[in-house]
């Protein structure tokens, strides 16, 4: 006797739970407004671990999955429905976080905020990834959805928040690109969660008809159309990301290779800053002897340009650095000393 299921009430079954997690009830708000100030206060925090706890309580995949499956099944009031929740829900947790932020506007930018600011292909990838992911744990009994949701929550309330924790602040570029994040990651979620469910034969309305890929891609073509530009402009990110890295590298290196030939001085840290079209290069040097202005220069022409049109700036902030030894104070390092223009070849 045959012991599997029969795939038609089981597909209903999932069809049902998709459609009551989209739906914008009092608990929808409760649980995402709870999210965001736990996922607030974690970023305000700079703690992963909270901002990762925070999502066990987040429900916003709910109306995403129900996007999906709206488009895969040509169910246009459930489109409009699941829409309007993700819209409320993602409106809630920005104006929670917006309070929040406007609260504790004396609490500095953290690294967990600003990691969230510049998005690119690597995040739409780790987005397709997650959706697809979700939808696989909707339709596959032995998967914990709520598992799986909740990593893919992370990719929601905290861009989100800290998008409306910089719009507090007036940062409104770095808020540009934390919403872009949370968008990037809505429809990269949505189209995922679709194709999945279209793949295991949630075709409800076409199914008689018979579905072909064309119908897909027409009923789901403006999130294509979305990911395919959102696509275009994170590459584009993601080389400005790769060309600052390389660039940046490359100055250390040079700073580093060169001030530290010369015996006593070292460099401490160097930090990079955008002023205009000039890339300011802030370097910490420490060492018995103070480099001169011309050996700033000599060291500023050996260093490579920036990627983007423009000049490189060296600036140097010295430390002087003394031996003290029981007959005093000296300059000797251990080694004869030589200025820095020594170790310019």
């Amino acid at each position: 006797m045959s012991t599997e299921v029969n795939p038609i009430p089981y597909r209903e079954t999932v069809r049902e739970s998709i459609r009551a997690n989209g739906a914008f009830d009092g608990t929808y708000v409760a649980m995402n407004t709870l999210a965001t100030m736990i996922a607030c206060y974690g970023l305000f925090e700079n703690s992963p671990a909270v901002i990762i706890g925070a999502m066990i309580v987040a429900m916003l995949l709910g109306p995403i999955a129900a996007v999906g499956l709206a488009l895969v099944d040509s169910d246009a009031a459930l489109l409009r429905k699941s829409l309007l929740a993700l819209a409320g829900g993602a409106g809630g947790v920005m104006l929670t976080a917006f309070v929040l932020g406007w609260l504790h506007r004396d609490v500095p930018i953290t690294d967990e905020i600003m990691a969230r600011t510049a998005p690119n292909f690597m995040d739409l990838m780790i987005a397709l990834a997650g959706g697809a992911a979700g939808a696989i744990a909707a339709v596959t009994p032995r998967i914990s959805l709520s598992l799986v949701g909740v990593a893919i929550a992370t990719a929601l309330v905290p861009p989100l928040s800290s998008c409306s924790l910089l719009l507090a602040r007036g940062e409104y570029k770095l808020a540009g690109g934390a919403f872009l994040l949370a968008f990037t990651n809505m429809v990269a979620i949505q189209l995922a969660f679709s194709a999945v469910l279209w793949l295991n034969g949630f075709r409800r309305v076409s199914a008689v008809a018979g579905l072909q890929l064309g119908t897909f891609l027409k009923r789901n073509a403006v999130s294509i159309a979305l990911l395919v530009v959102l696509a275009v402009v994170l590459a584009s990110n993601l080389n400005r990301l790769i060309a600052n890295e390389v660039f940046k590298e490359s100055v250390e290196g040079v700073l580093r290779e060169t001030i530290n030939r010369s015996p006593g001085n070292y460099v401490v840290d160097v930090r990079f800053k955008q002023a205009g079209e000039t890339a300011l290069v802030l370097a910490v040097v420490r060492g018995p002897h103070p480099p001169t202005p011309q050996e700033v220069a000599a060291l500023e022409s050996r260093l490579p340009s920036p990627p983007r049109a423009g000049k490189t700036e060296l600036r140097v902030r010295f430390v002087e650095t003394l031996t003290i030894t029981r007959g005093g104070e000296t300059t000797d390092m251990g080694g004869a000393t030589e200025p820095l223009t020594r170790a310019l070849p």
